[in-house]
């Protein structure tokens, strides 16, 4: 066995993925860091949008969908902070899918607000699905899809709406999602990485042209858009990721709007985390199984780069899953090889270094909206040591399945309450 790993060790192969490991981190950390100033600086360094105080009656009517599976415990709560949005002109739909709770009674109370309409389905199909089948009663022209565990700020609409007056081509605008469980130290590091990671590519990629996916969390959409792509795509773990992909190659726009703010819950635990993340990095890979074809034409080019990232990062994974293993065995055989050491070397704390710049300025573009996320910025250091670890592992695991299977599942269930 110590033979076959000094082997692997001597070959061309361990070399190269040892410079693949140590350079894909610290380039990515300055690069997304870099492109997402340039994109603040563009486009954030005024206070209002040109026209964000439109009067209410060139406001278009908004219908916000918001899917609910066994969510008895909070669907009244979200509710009541949805109908306290800043808007003339809305109507509320709840549809309930499978719901095995009493999400449809706690959410019948609120038929005495004529904006609201219930929907109960008796079969869970998913949350893709449950959507389109709200979207038959969708009076708007835009329609809101919120989580049902999420809250919006009453002013979100007034930021997201301008964007569509501006762009015929615009399909979607995605909010900016806040951790409002950040009571234990998961909730902490999600924090920092929601404002440090999620929002700071979605200011990056939009330099690029293109984003790899909205927020499932609040994202506001162009009705006459999501029916010229087909709907929802249902037969994906991760909607959100395929939609926002059949939206760009048709060729719509999709916007970050930093100010449309929404308080959300994350997984509070590792297991609840674990099986998110799982659920995310299996989407993915079917998204890009799905769309592996973009390479045959050259009009999908603004894609080219968010593929080849996504592609990158997963290939990043194996990387630190097989050295790291190798590494480990090369330790039990008493034998350790270059790398395989657990005291972070100077190339170890430039790479820890790079990424901790890259929250940084996630957390300083943000605070500007949100200023609580800067205390959350003393949990930073962990985020490598938990997150890059878990997600090593579950990309590895995900991935396989994803590729082979690239339509699926339907059904959902609720990850708050698998703890």
């Amino acid at each position: 066995m110590l033979d076959l790993v000094q082997s692997f060790a001597d070959h061309p192969v361990y070399d190269a993925m040892m410079v693949f490991f140590a350079m894909y981190p610290l380039f990515t950390s300055i690069m997304w860091a870099v492109t997402a100033i340039i994109s603040a600086f563009r486009r954030e360094r005024s206070s209002k949008l040109d026209f964000y105080e439109l009067p209410d009656g060139a406001l278009p009517r908004i219908s916000v969908v918001i899917p609910a599976h066994s969510e008895g415990r909070i669907i009244a709560s979200t509710l009541e902070r949805i109908l306290e949005l800043d808007y003339p002109d809305l109507q509320v739909i709840v549809i309930s899918d499978g719901s095995d709770d009493d999400t449809v009674e706690k959410a019948h109370a609120f038929l005495s607000d004529e904006r609201v309409t219930v929907i109960d389905k008796r079969v869970n199909e998913g949350k893709a699905m449950a959507i389109n089948d709200a979207l038959v009663f969708a009076a708007g022209e835009l329609v809101l899809v919120m989580d049902a565990d999420a809250y919006p700020e009453p002013d979100a609409l007034r930021w997201m709406v301008p964007h569509f007056i501006r762009n015929p081509r615009l399909a979607v605008v995605t909010g900016n999602p806040r951790v409002r469980n950040t009571d234990r130290l998961l909730g902490k590091i999600q924090a920092v990485e929601f404002s440090s990671i999620i929002s700071l590519l979605k200011r990056a990629q939009v330099v690029w042209g293109r984003i790899m996916t909205v927020s499932g969390v609040m994202a506001l959409y162009r009705k006459s858009a999501l029916q010229d792509v087909g709907l929802f795509v249902h037969d994906c773990a991760t909607e959100d990721i395929a939609t926002s992909w059949e939206f760009q190659r048709k060729f719509y726009d999709i916007r970050y709007e930093p100010h449309a703010m929404a308080r959300m819950q994350v997984p509070p635990g590792l297991r609840s985390l674990w099986n998110q993340r799982l659920r995310w990095a299996r989407g993915l890979a079917q998204v890009l199984r799905r769309n592996v074809d973009i390479w045959k034409s050259w009009k999908n080019r603004r894609l080219f780069p968010v593929y080849v990232e996504a592609v990158l990062s997963i290939a990043w994974a194996y990387c630190f899953v097989i050295l790291t293993s190798i590494w480990i065995l090369s330790w039990v055989l008493g034998a350790p090889l270059l790398g395989a050491t657990p005291v972070p070397t100077w190339w170890g704390m430039l790479i820890g270094t790079a990424a901790l710049f890259q929250l940084l300025v996630g957390v300083l573009m943000d605070r500007r909206y949100d200023p609580s996320v800067t205390k959350y910025y003393l949990w930073a250091a962990l985020y490598p040591l938990i997150y890059w670890v878990q997600m090593s592992i579950i990309t590895v695991i995900a991935t396989p399945s994803g590729i082979l299977r690239p339509k699926g599942p339907g059904t959902w269930r609720t990850p708050r309450t698998s703890e």
